[in-house]
């Protein structure tokens, strides 16, 4: 494995100094910079400083875990569709990937905020939140509107989530897989799992949060974010 560059700063150090200085060394070095570099590489320090999910280089991110989006940023979105209940910098890291991204807002001030910020190739809808009920006609209603196609990636991470199951079964293409931000919580275990689908889960931290909790994502054998001709990368670049 090709050596980092705290790595190679650090070997002088290893191959002259005596192990009974050099290992409490080490041990104090790693206790101290992997969290420090973790909260740098990912974003995560400039983010709870901006209040909004970014990453190191002040780019919008989603607002998973960073194990789901380290995953997620490696695969291909070329010519794919994406749907997403629950907006902001998700649908514009999912618009500078993906052909095309429909997304659902609930939160009229929220709606408001992020409207002007939209590419060209999202359409962004405001569904009323007064009950799952009304939510989940209203969000049938654009979608048969629109006449959309299956889509490739769907997102629920805002709305009613639960009653949003129903409607990403019915909406995901063959290839496709349901993400869910929060995935511990919100019935998402009950409301898929006589569904037929696989699950992976990834915990971890995410932005401007300070406790643990999961992404998890659901798909079908044929998902293309699970090819498994998929090269496996490698993320630690320094």
């Amino acid at each position: 494995m090709t050596q980092t560059i705290i790595q190679k700063a650090f070997k002088p150090f290893k191959d002259y100094l005596p192990s009974c200085i050099w290992n409490p060394m080490r041990s104090v070095l790693t206790a101290f910079l992997t969290p420090v570099k973790f909260s740098l590489r990912s974003g995560h320090f400039k983010s709870s400083f901006k209040r909004f999910a970014v990453s190191a280089k002040g780019e919008p991110i989603p607002w998973y875990t960073y194990p789901c989006i380290d995953f997620l940023q490696q695969r291909s979105y070329e010519g794919k569709t994406v749907l997403e209940f629950g907006g902001g910098q998700s649908t514009l890291w999912w618009a500078h990937r993906a052909k095309h991204v429909v997304t659902f807002e609930g939160d009229q001030d929220w709606y408001d905020k992020i409207k002007g910020a939209m590419p060209a190739n999202v359409d962004l809808f405001l569904v009323s939140m007064d009950s799952p009920d009304r939510c989940v006609s209203e969000v049938n209603q654009i979608l048969a509107a629109g006449n959309y196609s299956k889509f490739d990636v769907i997102i629920i991470d805002g709305l009613f989530r639960f009653q949003m199951i129903d409607i990403a079964m019915q909406a995901m293409a063959d290839s496709g897989a349901i993400v869910c931000d929060d995935a511990d919580g919100y019935g998402f275990y009950e409301g898929f799992k006589d569904r037929g689908l696989n699950r992976v889960d990834f915990f971890g931290y995410s932005p401007c949060v300070i406790l643990p909790h999961c992404t998890a994502i659901y798909f079908g054998s044929s998902a293309f974010l699970f090819d498994p001709q998929h090269l496996i990368p490698v993320i630690a670049k320094e």
